[in-house]
């Protein structure tokens, strides 16, 4: 079992509330992104220009890499799938971030540990959607189940 995050691009408005909700609920530094909204384009279609519009948190990699180059076993998985770093186990060694295809782990320096997207597992535990989900101004993100 584990989650997928899904956008609807054609309700997305970019208007970055995901963004917003999850520094706000994970106290998230100034410098730092937890999840990332990404906007691709402008591209020229025929006469009509395009957007493309994603929400990228962490994907949770079903063999995820970050979890292997951890050498203190500060990043972990749930059994639900959701990785997610102890942080009184992070040394901040930064391993992690160099072993993320996609740059998901942050470094926070005023902490000295790393930071990441873990879809808001205290939110999921009490039966509510994560933070970005909730917060999204068209209701553009979704949170689902998906198996193996």
């Amino acid at each position: 079992m584990g989650y997928t995050m899904q956008t609807n691009a054609l309700l997305c408005i970019s208007c970055k509330a995901c963004e917003v909700h999850c520094k706000v609920k994970n106290s998230v530094p100034k410098a730092l992104k937890l999840g990332v909204h990404l906007q691709l384009g402008p591209t020229l279609q025929g006469e009509k220009v395009s957007l493309q519009n994603l929400y990228m948190p962490c994907l949770q990699c079903k063999e995820a890499p970050c979890l292997s180059a951890c050498p203190t076993t500060a990043m972990r998985r749930r059994q639900d799938g959701i990785v997610f770093i102890e942080k009184t186990q992070c040394t901040g060694c930064k391993a992690c971030l160099v072993a993320c295809p996609w740059n998901v782990p942050q470094f926070d320096s005023d902490a000295g540990v790393m930071r990441k997207c873990d879809l808001c597992r205290d939110r999921l535990d009490a039966g509510k959607l994560p933070a970005c989900v909730t917060g999204c101004t068209m209701g553009a993100l979704s949170l689902d189940k998906a198996d193996d």
